[in-house]
């Protein structure tokens, strides 16, 4: 059968039979795969090395007749080793890599595997706070699921101005003018970087940044747990 090469990274690993693997790895141009590694939990194991959490690998493999292909080898191309020396960075890791592979079907955009991977990079970057990182991230899948809010204009229709004071409306999706409103024009523009195509690195950079990831965080949390 023909062998197909990808770049891939791991989302979940069940132990199989007495010393095999399923994998569900994601990929940029065949979306979530379910592969049996053969023997990879022996010592020896040429498989192995590819395999590892918090990585981007090479894979070669063979697509089955059911939804269960075969992983043929691996070579490991970069890993974020950083990650798992700190617990807390290592748990988020493995609650966003979670999220991401509960919401996303197996036909899954080359997009996820990106925001991924970018995801690693910043959870391996010290100087870059876990609350960005999870804030940027749940904008993100809410930007590729369709479901950024209207950060223009107001729920009536009129162009968000810079001297004027907001509530959100989760039932509108966007900015209520209130007179005692908590969101002003920088909380919108920095919505407006989170949910463009951008990096958690880029919004740790921002002056104020965590006070503003503090404001946010409670209404892009709530959207995402309303929409993905």
């Amino acid at each position: 059968m023909k062998q197909l090469v990808t770049s891939a990274i791991i989302l979940s690993r069940t132990d199989y039979g007495e010393a095999d693997r399923i994998l569900t790895m994601l990929t940029p141009e065949y979306g979530k795969l379910h592969l049996l590694a053969k023997g990879v939990r022996r010592v020896k194991s040429k498989l192995a090395g590819g395999i590892e959490l918090f990585s981007v690998s090479t894979i070669t493999f063979i697509q089955g007749r059911t939804d269960l292909g075969t992983l043929v080898s691996t070579r490991l191309d970069k890993h974020f080793g950083r990650i798992v020396q700190d617990l807390d960075r290592t748990m988020l890791g493995y609650e966003l890599i979670k999220q991401l592979n509960k919401i996303t079907e197996d036909r899954a955009e080359e997009e996820y595997f990106m925001l991924l991977q970018r995801t690693f990079e910043a959870l391996n970057d010290q100087a870059v706070p876990l609350a960005t990182i999870n804030f940027w991230f749940q904008a993100q899948l809410l930007r590729l699921g369709g479901r950024t809010p209207n950060l223009h204009v107001d729920v009536y229709g009129n162009k968000l101005e810079a001297n004027r004071l907001y509530d959100f409306s989760f039932e509108e999706m966007g900015f209520d003018p209130r007179e005692h409103g908590r969101f002003n024009a920088g909380h919108i523009k920095f919505l407006r970087l989170s949910f463009a195509e951008t990096t958690a690195k880029l919004l740790a950079q921002v002056q104020g940044s965590d006070a503003l990831v503090k404001a946010l965080a409670p209404q892009v949390a709530a959207m995402a747990q309303t929409h993905l």
